[in-house]
């Protein structure tokens, strides 16, 4: 039996949620800003799906993954279809003018009690860590390539 666990992360990004939608839509620089995250390359007869490589300190795991949802603007949901079991959801929220609210929200599968034993130590602060500078790490990417018109 799988358990799922889950964390959620948000930033506030100093660009309009139409520019932050867009870099994060661009699913193949997610290498950009995400530590973990060594390559992401999407399908080209599906481009609904992307195989997915997470490297970090001699670990390596690969997955296939959907998309289930997309409203502009709005949010990007996932799942993955094989290899490492994860799902979740980028929602961006409008703040008005040049600001933006990017929230995150990964949820990923362990085996049973493992999965809970791992998450009370230390797999759950090591993962919130990680994709809150991930998205720090996307803020200050939005940041330095937003160019606003005069």
């Amino acid at each position: 039996m799988t358990d799922w666990l889950e964390h959620t992360v948000q930033v506030e990004v100093e660009t309009p949620v139409g520019f932050a939608w867009e870099l994060w839509s661009d699913l193949e620089q997610m290498p950009r800003w995400m530590k973990w995250i060594e390559s992401v390359k999407v399908l080209e007869d599906a481009p609904e799906l992307s195989r997915w490589k997470l490297a970090s300190g001699g670990f390596e795991f690969s997955w296939l993954s959907r998309i289930t949802k997309i409203v502009q603007h709005q949010i990007i949901q996932w799942e993955s279809v094989d290899g490492l079991p994860n799902r979740g959801a980028i929602r961006f929220y409008d703040r008005g003018g040049d600001r933006s609210i990017v929230k995150l929200t990964v949820a990923y599968g362990i085996p049973g009690i493992l999965g809970r034993v791992m998450d009370n130590l230390f797999l759950g602060r090591i993962v919130e860590s990680t994709i809150q500078a991930d998205l720090n790490r996307f803020r200050d990417y939005a940041v330095n390539a937003y160019q606003p018109s005069e």
